[in-house]
């Protein structure tokens, strides 16, 4: 008499368990950043991550504003992590051009745009606020 033969299949990708799994979110999070630095939109972010931080110094700007522009830019580079993921699904999935696949660029450009509105307008008003007080 044979066994019966077992249906469990060995898993192709053993998820990592304690702090191990830290360790294992830590790296993919740095492979995540080093594939970002490939695109010249977030280059051009960090550029202006720096350049804003200097242009707050200048001005005198409290500490409050520095905080918000940190955080606000640290949400861009979030939307362009996640809209740089779009494109390359949207590359993979669907290589021949798609209404559908543009579309779904077309969004993800969107939500980085609006980003990048959202931080012109606070660096505008941190401006605004320390040149002319009162």
């Amino acid at each position: 008499m044979t066994k019966p033969q077992s249906t469990d299949k060995p898993a192709a990708f053993v998820k990592e368990k304690g702090i191990r799994h830290l360790f294992a979110a830590l790296r993919y999070s740095v492979q995540g950043l080093q594939r970002l630095w490939q695109e010249a939109a977030f280059r051009h972010e960090v550029i202006l991550l720096f350049a804003g931080l200097v242009l707050f110094a200048v001005i005198g700007a409290p500490f409050v504003h520095y905080l918000i522009f940190v955080i606000l830019m640290l949400l861009m580079v979030a939307f362009e992590a996640i809209n740089t993921a779009i494109e390359e699904l949207v590359d993979r999935i669907s290589p021949e051009i798609s209404s559908v696949g543009r579309h779904a660029k077309d969004l993800g450009s969107l939500a980085v745009f609006c980003l990048i509105l959202i931080n012109a307008g606070f660096v505008v008003y941190a401006l605004v606020v320390n040149l002319f007080p009162g």
